[in-house]
């Protein structure tokens, strides 16, 4: 169970890492790029945690879930289970938690991306009871926590700083493909969505497929269809991947958060991506840094119908 959590951990923080480090161009939120996924014993429930525990090696209260192939951190020699001790000016092991939450996770997190991002970072950790020290030389990336959320429901989102998916994806579809929901979910972080809405004064949860939010919603929903198949070209995918996860996934399970009035039917939303595709073939220089991104700091002005191609 551990290996399998591990597994699909660093299948998403893989994916999220390609995105997030070749579209740093169109990121003005960005983060020293380690290629290092965390993990903390807090966030195992207390039935498994003593499992948790002996399997991966704990020294520390944070550690090393993998790193990412030829990664910073994998190529500063950092591996999987080195339990942390201190990154850069982070004390990780001291950053507080609580036992069943996610607390601790987030605080290290945060508290990492905050670090420089031009400037080389010392790792020092616990590797098989012995002090491991490197030095780790950060790239830019973008700014983003990608977060898996074991569930056998279908859900994604976006918060402005982390990317959230639940593990069927990774569990039902291809990697390619979910590369595709989470360059869409990384879109609205990189196009400042959740401020954008905000200062609009939405209403989110139910209620976000009634009254004047609506358009809202459509609004940023399009415009994340839109960049995010330049995110996936940009990092070697073939944007068509986008095509080909909307067509498996919206006939049978593009309920929920994906078909209320606040988004666009699935079959419009793969004519408009078609459409947006053409355009990526005029363009072999990468990254392409679409006109969307002039636009993030604009306020939303409702205007959906304008993006979208319907039969």
């Amino acid at each position: 169970m551990f290996e399998e959590i591990r597994q699909a951990d660093m299948a998403l923080a893989t994916i999220g890492w390609r995105l997030a480090s070749n579209n740093v161009a169109l990121c003005d939120r960005q983060e020293p790029g380690l290629g290092m996924q965390i993990h903390t014993l807090d966030q195992f429930e207390s039935s498994s945690r003593k499992g948790a525990e002996s399997h991966f090696g704990f020294a520390t209260p944070v550690a090393v879930e993998g790193v990412v192939p030829n990664s910073p951190a994998d190529r500063a020699g950092l591996r999987a289970d080195d339990s942390l001790v201190r990154v850069g000016s982070v004390a990780v092991s001291q950053v507080a938690g609580k036992p069943g939450s996610t607390d601790r996770l987030v605080a290290a997190q945060l508290a990492l991306a905050a670090l420089p991002i031009d400037t080389p970072i010392v790792v020092e950790a616990v590797r098989a009871g012995k002090p491991v020290r490197v030095t780790v030389n950060p790239v830019p990336i973008c700014k983003s926590r990608f977060e898996l959320r074991l569930a056998s429901d279908f859900r994604a989102s976006a918060d402005g700083s982390m990317v959230q998916i639940s593990s069927a994806f990774l569990d039902t579809y291809s990697r390619e493909q979910v590369a595709a929901a989470v360059a869409h979910e990384l879109s609205h972080n990189i196009l400042h969505h959740r401020d954008r809405l905000d200062a609009r004064g939405v209403n989110f949860g139910m209620l976000s497929g009634f009254g004047g939010s609506v358009k809202y919603f459509r609004q940023t929903e399009i415009q994340a269809d839109l960049l995010s198949v330049y995110l996936l070209a940009n990092a070697g995918y073939d944007p068509n991947v986008s095509i080909a996860f909307w067509k498996a996934f919206g006939p049978s399970k593009a309920g929920g958060i994906f078909r209320t009035r606040s988004h666009p039917h699935w079959r419009d939303r793969v004519r408009t991506l078609l459409a947006e595709i053409g355009k990526i073939a005029a363009h072999p220089e990468r990254p392409i840094v679409p006109g969307l991104i002039a636009q993030r700091d604009q306020p939303l002005d409702g205007d959906w119908q304008s993006l979208l191609i319907r039969q």
